[in-house]
This record gives structure tokens, C-alpha cells and sequence, in this order.
């Protein structure tokens, strides 16, 4: 569908989640089209207009995608599900991560992007560091085993930062790890927090041209904000709206996903 229709649809759909339907959607291209999905058990909702569905067999659907999930090395980590912690290469940074309900097993270009940025920033300028858009933790967790410091997450998702909890435990950075439920950094948790050195969102590009806003008084002159989950066909329009906010642009790495090529930014709050 086009994205100008995407979010109204969305809204529209919204009450399927009190009948247990999940609902997800994606951008298949700049402006579109978007796809959007719904898995659910039962009888199908009575949705208007035309959709495609199919009955999938009886799978334990998580289980499954955990099965495919192989490790990987990314940077300075080594990325593996829980079934599978042997063979790390010697003087890796071991994360485990298992597919689940929150977004970020880090095989995705984008999450893979940021893996690898973070890995180029000194941990001088990067003493206070927020993930916005936790997810799964991933990049929290990723910034507490590389620097051994604070890091504060947020996620809209409650479920997710449940999930991002679990992930620091299991990986032994919980007492380093803060995650809360705040849209951008409007928790009060996020906000005392500011100014920031790094500020980290892999989230779309609209959030974060629209983050813009909120994202530049809460990065102290010289820090950087890591952004990705953009299109490289987005990513002028990203950068044109940080830099209208007093950030210059430094580094990008490109990485693939799909067919499709995602990008990511490291840019400087000018002093």
C-alpha cells in the first residue's frame, strides 16, 4: 500500500490486538509501498478491503526462527542464540540473543550497522549513552560489554523492554543496564538524563526525522547520535533534517538485508 495510507490503516487495526492477532508491518520501499501482516489464531477478522491469507501449519513459529538463527561476528561481537555457545572466535564480546517478541536478533543490516559503529566511537566521548527504540536490548547490552559503563534504553513497547531486562540479565550486564517504557526520551528517566554524549535509534527514518526535535538539545556539543534502520534512498533526508539541527555528518557504513540496502549514520553535534 502506499505510505501516506500506512498509518491510518495501522490505527484502524489496532483493536485486533485485544482479540490476540499481532499485527506488523514494513517499509518494502522509499514511500512505499508498505506491507502489512497479521498472524492470529482462529477465524480470520472481518477486515475491509482486499487481503491475501493463508493458513500456516501447527509450528511452534518462534521456535522455528530460533532454529535458523546461526552465530555471527559483527564488529568486535559474537552474536548467538542461547542453544549455541560454543566455538566463539578468541577476543570476541559474546552477546546472547534469542528470536522473540522484541525486534533486534542484530542479523538485520540495520542492527548489524549499529554493532559496527559502535565499535569505531571512543568510549571517552560515549560516558552517557541512551538507546531509544531498545528493542530486544541488543545495542544496550552491545555498549555496556564494549565500554563497561552505564547505559540507559527506552522502548514504546512495554513488552519490549521486558524483553530487554531479560536479555541484560542473561548477559551479565544488568547492573549497567536501565531500561523504561518512554516514547523518544519523553520518560522522566530519559530526559534527566540529557545532556548525552550518544544517543543511539535504530528505529525508521519518519521517527527519526521526527526525533530531530527532541534528539539535538539532548546531545551535548560534540556528542553524536547513532541512527539507523533508514534506506540508503532515505538517508538524505535524515541527514538533512540532523544537520538543520546542528549535526555534521562523519561515517556511514551500507549493509544489506533481504535484497534491500539499509544505512547508518554517525554524526557530530557541531560545538
Amino acid at each position: 500500500m502506499p505510505a501516506s495510507e500506512r498509518a491510518d490503516l495501522e490505527q484502524a487495526l489496532e483493536y485486533l490486538a485485544e482479540d490476540g492477532f499481532v499485527v506488523t508491518s514494513r517499509e518494502v520501499s522509499l514511500n512505499g509501498p508498505w506491507r502489512i501482516e497479521i498472524f492470529g489464531e482462529g477465524g480470520r477478522p472481518e477486515i475491509d478491503g482486499s487481503w491475501m491469507w493463508e493458513d500456516l501449519p501447527e509450528k511452534d513459529w518462534v521456535a522455528e526462527n530460533q532454529r535458523s538463527f546461526h552465530p555471527f561476528q559483527v564488529g568486535p561481537f559474537w552474536v548467538h542464540p542461547s542453544h549455541v555457545r560454543d566455538g566463539m572466535p578468541a577476543g570476541l564480546l559474546p552477546i546472547e540473543i534469542d528470536a522473540g517478541m522484541a525486534f533486534g536478533t542484530g542479523t538485520h543490516a540495520t542492527t548489524r550497522g549499529c554493532l559496527e559503529m559502535l565499535a569505531t566511537l571512543d568510549p571517552a566521548e560515549a560516558v552517557k549513552a541512551v538507546d531509544v527504540g531498545c528493542g530486544s536490548g541488543i545495542l544496550a547490552i552491545a555498549m555496556a560489554k564494549l565500554w563497561q559503563q552505564p547505559i540507559l534504553g527506552g522502548d514504546n513497547d512495554e513488552q519490549a523492554v521486558d524483553v530487554a531486562v531479560e536479555n541484560a540479565e542473561l548477559n551479565g550486564v544488568a547492573p549497567l543496564c536501565r531500561f523504561v517504557t518512554s516514547l523518544g526520551l519523553s520518560a522522566p528517566e530519559l530526559a534527566q538524563g540529557a545532556p548525552y554524549d550518544l544517543i543511539v535509534a535504530n528505529i525508521l527514518a519518519g521517527p527519526l526525522i521526527e526525533l530531530s526535535e527532541t534528539f539535538a538539545p539532548a546531545v551535548r556539543p560534540g556528542g553524536h547520535v547513532l541512527l539507523s534502520g533508514l534506506l540508503i534512498e532515505q538517508a538524505a533526508m535524515v541527514l538533512s533534517a540532523y544537520e538543520n539541527r546542528g549535526f555534521v555528518f562523519e561515517r556511514r557504513v551500507d549493509l544489506e538485508t533481504g535484497g534491500a540496502w539499509w544505512r547508518t549514520l554517525v554524526l557530530r553535534k557541531a560545538p
